[in-house]
């Protein structure tokens, strides 16, 4: 007999607020396996009931340690392997989140909540992702490379937002007056080391953000306008420790805009989830100016999965984490082709080189 399971935790500056997502997932469903990812890699098997408390130092006592194996009929494996149905993926950031998991759950034929492989990587990926969003003819911000010293200046004018070019949660982000102190960023902030991404810093402007879901139809969630900081920006302290979490305050939920706003958003949000390849339960992320909109990012794995924002309509989190799962588990495991096995291929090949020796 097959049981669901939600992963959280990995490799990522995320893991903390992964372990918090990953609970509330885990209480809400309360019949499924749970493993956490720890900072360094290992994978264990822990109690569905455990709390936050109980990753402070790491694994929680009686946590068992398994594999996770990316071969077809393995996966998660003790001393055989774990019959999972789907598994709820809540690792933020990083490997969690990047296409790289969902990689191995592919190889594995495991099914997994969310974007595969290639449409998490364009999600984590904040210059291809614009790029992308462009290219649908979506409204965007100028957004460029940040490579080094020797790069000229950007065709539009400071202050600038600097950001990783990959990661979330706000980690790293900073508002700068003038060239000269992006490129030094470069160099000197630990969260660059994968390159970073600069944009127009629009201090007049305020974030707006929904949630979608694609399961069992395209659904949108209430629009909220989360409150920035003095520095500007919406930062991972806002979300995550000013105001207790991203379910309590700090926020206008739903946001106080006109019908035209928010139906472009709602429209800019649908061609968001075809153009990128969304899956699952996911968070759009916007930029407004005096009715002006354009696409920010997204976020493939929110905090909290994005649940506080459904409330038009009302959907409880168990139902949000429920239809995520019916949604894995009715979408066959990715399969790759084995066209050209049986040496078809390799003998045309070589016909062809024999023809041109």
């Amino acid at each position: 007999m097959t049981t669901p399971a939600v992963v959280f935790g990995g490799p990522s500056d995320e893991h903390d607020i992964s372990i918090l997502t990953g609970l509330q997932v885990s209480h809400a469903l309360a019949q499924v396996n749970v493993f956490y990812w720890s900072k360094s890699g290992l994978w264990f098997q822990v109690d569905p009931g455990a709390e936050a408390a109980d990753f402070v130092e790491g694994p929680p006592r009686r946590a068992r340690q398994v594999s996770l194996i990316p071969e077809l009929g393995q996966g998660f494996v003790a001393k055989k392997p774990i019959p999972v149905s789907a598994v709820i993926n809540c690792c933020h950031g990083g490997p969690g989140e990047d296409g790289t998991l969902q990689g191995i759950f592919d190889l594995a034929g495991v099914r997994y909540t969310g974007p595969g492989q290639a449409a998490s990587a364009l999600g984590m990926d904040k210059f291809a992702f614009g790029a992308v969003m462009a290219a649908a003819g979506l409204p965007t911000l100028s957004r460029v490379l940040l490579a080094g010293a020797d790069q000229k200046p950007p065709s539009f004018e400071g202050p600038y937002i600097v950001k990783p070019r990959f990661g979330g949660s706000s980690i790293g982000i900073e508002v700068v007056a003038d060239w000269g102190t992006a490129v030094a960023l470069l160099a000197g902030s630990p969260y660059l080391g994968n390159g970073g991404v600069v944009e127009p810093f629009l201090p007049e402007s305020r974030d707006l953000q929904l949630a979608v879901r694609t399961w069992p139809v395209l659904e949108l969630s209430a629009i909220e306008a989360p409150l920035r900081a003095s520095s500007g920006i919406y930062s991972y302290g806002q979300k995550y420790l000013a105001w207790g979490g991203e379910v309590s305050g700090g926020r206008q939920l739903p946001a106080i805009m006109d019908a035209k706003t928010a139906l472009t958003i709602r429209e800019l949000a649908r061609r968001v989830v075809l153009a990128a390849g969304l899956r699952g339960l996911c968070r759009i992320d916007f930029l407004e100016r005096n009715g002006e909109v354009w696409v920010n990012e997204v976020n493939t794995i929110p905090g909290s999965m994005g649940a506080y924002l459904w409330i038009d309509p009302p959907i409880s989190r168990r139902e949000l984490f429920k239809a995520m799962l019916d949604e894995a588990i009715a979408s066959p495991p990715r399969r790759f082709s084995t066209a050209g096995s049986d040496g078809t291929a390799l003998r045309s090949a070589g016909a062809i080189a024999g023809k041109l020796a």
